[in-house]
């Protein structure tokens, strides 16, 4: 394995000097303090058994909350130019609609104080899959009146913060909102439906539309949008229709929504088992184009399907026939290396991820809001030594620039994540921090990638 600490400069010779570098967490992973705020989702679904790997619930999560400015701190050591982190939408209001809590608003308005006391632009995600509970009981995405309330959310949050962020991102993935939630039921609120999950899809990118408008309205800086996209790779020819089918539902639906192409008649004929797409209409497709000014990819692994299985895991998040409704069969057949999820390492695959982007959406500058990979990490004398991790980021980073070097106009990289948190269906099994967060105290132990992040972000300044 390369020795990228000593290697560091291979990667910051080619990073263009007013290149945004980051961390992002999220506020269901971290904060803990779940009796301040009001019930999310997933307070349900870890409530209800057998659906957190390891039985963890939302407290106390990191402790984020009451461990506020030893976390900015962190930051500050390691050098970022910004911090990714979601606002808790029943942290600010408990039931999704009515009165705003200011003590939700009080906690966000330390933590983006804090950060710009430390010269760090704060990055802020309206939504980053923790809806009220009340929202869902009235049916959640799928229906139409969470436009609305949507819309009100993203007004309070915009009115109180748009001077001081730089920038904001109305959703974070809502392709695993939609399917993971509500087509697989691995991720809350649970649902096993694939036809609430196309029109979970659609509402989602109606509701981020018309946040957009408040958020210009507001005259709050950088609006766009957090987007799952990856490339599809076919492992052998029998496998076209289905690789196509599943590119359709990953990444052309939200990249056609957006560029005002609407709903493609190959998406519409090969989910029509499920439903016809009246819902479908064309104040919602023309309020889905709003302009973004900028697109965030989060970028994990490449999808590799193959008409007949090979050895490897049974379970691999993300990667599921379920995820695609209407997909033709097929086998998820990830190579090695892989991280802890089960996800292959091909870090060409962000380069073509990037430029595909970039040819579907012209026009639109791109950060890499999310990246990184679980590993099992080892303390071995209160040192972890997380080489693997060290070169998943190292070699991500050179297809990065890779993609710049071949014309994308990429600004930016947020790596996932600052510190160890609860991922989401796995607990705290699965590991992405830089910063490891002990068990019993929740001590923050900088990890040897934490040491080779700051390294590349401070030779880059």
């Amino acid at each position: 394995m390369t020795n990228w600490l000593d290697r560091s400069k291979e990667i910051t010779s080619r990073i263009p000097q007013d290149f945004v570098f980051g961390a992002a967490t999220s506020s269901w992973q971290i904060e803990g303090s779940s009796q301040t705020r009001g019930r999310s989702i997933w307070e349900d679904f870890a409530e209800t058994p057998g659906k957190i790997l390891d039985g963890s619930g939302a407290d106390p999560a990191t402790d984020h909350v009451n461990r506020l400015e030893e976390d900015l701190d962190l930051l500050a050591n390691l050098g970022v130019d910004s911090y990714r982190f979601s606002v808790s939408w029943p942290r600010i209001k408990h039931l999704g609609q009515g009165s705003v809590d200011p003590k939700g608003v009080e906690f966000y308005d330390r933590l983006i104080d804090g950060l710009l006391e430390r010269n760090i632009k704060p990055a802020l995600t309206l939504y980053h899959w923790d809806l009220p509970s009340a929202l869902q009981a009235k049916g959640g995405w799928a229906n139409k009146e969470i436009y609305e309330h949507f819309e009100n959310y993203a007004d309070v949050v915009s009115s109180k913060f748009a001077d001081r962020v730089f920038s904001w991102a109305t959703l974070n993935e809502p392709w695993v909102v939609a399917y993971l939630g509500n087509a697989a039921g691995i991720h809350a609120p649970g649902l096993k439906n694939p036809a609430v999950s196309l029109e979970v899809a659609y509402n989602l990118m109606v509701a981020s539309g018309r946040a957009m408008e408040v958020l210009r309205a507001n005259k709050a800086n950088n609006p766009g949008i957090v987007l799952n996209l990856t490339t599809i790779i076919a492992d052998d020819e029998e496998i076209t229709s289905a690789a196509r089918h599943i590119d359709n539902l990953q990444n052309k639906f939200w990249l056609d929504l957006l560029a005002g192409r609407g709903i493609h008649q190959e998406i519409i004929e090969g989910t029509a088992e499920f439903t016809d797409w009246s819902f479908v209409d064309e104040s919602g497709l023309q309020a889905a184009s709003n302009k973004i000014d900028w697109l965030g990819l989060n970028y994990y692994f490449p999808m590799r399907v193959a008409s007949r299985p090979t050895k490897g895991p049974d379970h691999i998040v993300g990667q599921s026939p379920a995820l695609f409704p209407g997909c033709p069969p097929v086998h998820f057949v990830p190579r090695e290396p892989q991280t802890d999820m089960g996800w292959e390492m091909h870090a060409p695959s962000l380069t073509s991820t990037l430029t595909r982007i970039s040819r579907d959406l012209p026009g639109v500058p791109q950060y890499i809001t999310e990246n990184g990979g679980a590993f099992p990490d080892k303390l071995i004398d209160g040192v972890v030594d997380d080489q693997d991790r060290i070169e998943y980021f190292a070699t991500h980073l050179l297809a990065a620039m890779d993609a710049i070097e071949a014309g994308v106009d990429l600004r930016g990289y947020y790596a996932w994540s600052l510190m160890d948190n609860l991922e989401w269906a796995e607990g705290w099994t699965k590991r992405f921090g830089i910063v490891r967060v002990s068990e019993d105290d929740l001590a923050r132990i900088p990890k040897r990638s934490f040491e080779f992040l700051r390294k590349v972000f401070g030779e880059r300044n």
